[in-house]
């Protein structure tokens, strides 16, 4: 008797734990989602002047154009079509300091970054470890700004605004460094040169 007694003691424990982990739970971090913080429960997902989406502003994207501020390279091509990778859309490359395949990446950015008269600093030398940073440093943006002002004949003070307005602080004040997120300064850089282009 007392077997039995045990028996569906612990079958009521499990279905009472999987109700609470599997469903209750679930549902609970759901609704305070979609209720308090719907944009990032959903992906943080940016939408165009044609109510069209063009990206996540948690990910990295690739821009190749001079009118485009570049962001860190990745090894991941989450977002390019045919040229994406079909293994997924985040990791590193996992190749060791002591590879020839990642130093003669890294040799052939920083000569690519020299020929266009950048300093190759770290953040746009190496890769994401996620491959979804959307994140580059300051003084990154600062270094292309020449190139993206003179690609777009606009003066540099009316992109370093952009960028000063697109940068994030540090995580809770104390952590990591301030970043300026690529997608949504290239993004208002679009929107500035539509509405100047209407008036």
């Amino acid at each position: 008797m007392a077997i039995i007694r045990e028996t569906i003691r612990a079958i009521f424990i499990t279905l009472m734990l999987w109700l609470l982990t599997a469903i209750i739970y679930p549902l609970i971090v759901l609704v305070v989602g979609q209720v308090f913080l719907p944009y990032q429960a959903n992906g943080s997902i940016m939408i165009n002047l044609n109510n069209e989406p063009i990206g996540s502003a948690l990910i990295g994207q690739v821009f190749t154009s001079e009118r485009y501020f570049h962001p860190r390279p990745s090894t991941v091509r989450y977002s390019q079509g045919k040229r994406a990778k079909p293994t997924g859309i985040s990791g590193a490359s996992n190749l060791a300091a002591s590879n020839p395949e990642l130093l003669n990446r890294i040799l052939e950015q920083a000569n690519q970054l020299r020929d266009e008269n950048l300093q190759p600093i770290a953040d746009i030398i190496y890769t994401s470890a996620s491959g979804l940073d959307p994140h580059i440093s300051l003084r990154a943006a600062q270094q292309q700004l020449a190139r993206v002002a003179s690609a777009r004949g606009v003066k540099e003070n009316e992109i370093l605004r952009l960028i000063n307005r697109f940068t994030d602080g540090r995580f809770l004040w104390i952590f990591g460094e301030p970043g300026v997120n690529v997608l949504r300064l290239n993004y208002a850089l679009d929107v500035q040169d539509f509405y100047r282009e209407q008036n």
